[in-house]
């Protein structure tokens, strides 16, 4: 008899990548998960980016997404603080 699987629906599978490319982003930047989970946040990296281009970020290999979040990361943050200091 075969084992039964979990189900996991959309929103579940969509929560699970982002919180993967939190971790490989942290793993590259070798720092702590929850520091780049809160530099994510604060530039909002993880609503207005991760999850809403999570169809086309999802087709990619594990390397390129990472690169890709740690670059929009950098370049969001530099945003964010040429904002500020206007």
């Amino acid at each position: 008899m075969a084992p039964e699987r979990i189900h996991i629906n959309d929103e579940q599978l969509v929560m699970i990548f982002a919180s993967s490319c939190i971790e490989w982003a942290a793993e590259a930047l070798d720092c702590d998960y929850l520091e780049v989970f809160s530099r994510m946040d604060k530039v909002g990296l993880i609503d207005d980016y991760i999850i809403k281009c999570y169809d086309v970020l999802h087709l990619e290999s594990r390397k390129n997404i990472t690169d890709d979040i740690i670059q929009t990361l950098l370049l969001w943050e530099k945003r964010q603080n040429n904002k500020e200091t206007e």
